[in-house]
């Protein structure tokens, strides 16, 4: 349900109370003046058919938004602490002085209804209108106007970056874990903490960077960070256990140890309240099973 403005801001309206601190002729003066004229309500309505379900934030100011990410080039987490702090993007977008703005995805849901609409250029559009009538931003235009922002390539840098993040959290603090990231993420220096230098919205220098972490199994980063923390356990886990089995066991990679000491057919019986577990007879790796069930259940020696 598309969302309208209540006409009352949180705290004093910035635009109105400190005009005079804002640049005049700038784009964020601009906006702040033209803002309503150039993103009518009926502007964004076929982005928001339904009228039923909780009002959105009204499309305007996400609009106002998304054109001075665009101009930018900030982050979604980096757009919001300027909303958050800065008077002039506060007055352009319509906020309060006092208004906290929004959660950062709110941009990226906002975006993909954008592109997914019959008009996904439309505020682009506009703004090139205005920039042809007024010049207002001279030599920003073609950032402004370019559809990159379309393709999320904001929402991936901040994706990727935190990705990168947990990668060197879980190097730095899970045993083994830098031996992993060295075999499979060798397109970035991890040991470097600034962010990585690629073009953000080339799709295979994204997936190089990184490798198999880039389809993580979640939405949520501290979920993909659980299960990479989780996945170099994993392989800790196995390197030792072929390393308990058998010589030849603890030089194979972890696929072949899989294959013989774990994915092992079995048939479980229960008996007289006694489980038994029936291997295969005259299986190859009998004797390093044994060994490794042995090691694992021998009774702790005597103190």
């Amino acid at each position: 349900m598309q969302g309208e403005s209540a006409g009352e801001s949180v705290g004093p309206d910035v635009w109105e109370t400190c005009r005079e601190l804002i640049p005049a002729g700038s784009v964020f003066a601009f906006l702040a003046e033209h803002r309503e004229v150039l993103f009518p309500p009926e502007f964004f309505a076929d982005m928001y058919p339904s009228a039923n379900g909780r009002p959105s934030l009204p499309p305007q100011v996400l609009a106002a938004t998304v054109v001075l990410q665009s101009l930018t080039g900030l982050s979604d987490f980096g757009t919001v602490q300027e909303l958050r702090c800065d008077l002039r993007w506060k007055a352009a977008c319509g906020l309060g002085l006092y208004d906290t703005a929004f959660d950062p995805s709110l941009l990226t849901y906002f975006r993909r209804r954008l592109a997914r609409s019959a008009d996904p250029m439309r505020i682009f559009t506009k703004v090139k209108e205005a920039v042809t009538a007024t010049g207002v931003l001279r030599g920003k235009q073609r950032r402004a106007l370019d559809s990159t922002v379309l393709d999320d390539a904001v929402a991936t840098q901040d994706t990727v970056t935190q990705i990168v993040a947990a990668i060197r959290r879980v190097i730095r603090e899970v045993p083994g874990a830098g031996e992993v990231a060295d075999r499979w993420c060798t397109a970035h220096d991890y040991t470097d903490p600034g962010k990585p230098e690629i073009a953000w919205n080339d799709e295979a220098a994204r997936r190089a960077l990184v490798g198999p972490f880039a389809h993580a199994p979640s939405g949520h980063f501290r979920a993909n960070a659980a299960w990479l923390a989780l996945a170099a356990l994993a392989h800790n886990l196995t390197r030792a256990a072929g390393t308990l089995a058998s010589a030849f066991h603890a030089k194979v990679i972890c696929a072949t140890v899989r294959d013989h000491l774990i994915n092992v057919p079995a048939r479980l019986a229960r008996s007289a309240r006694r489980l038994t577990l029936h291997l295969p007879e005259r299986r190859p790796w009998q004797d390093a099973f044994q060994a490794l069930f042995h090691a694992l259940h021998a009774p702790p020696p005597a103190v």
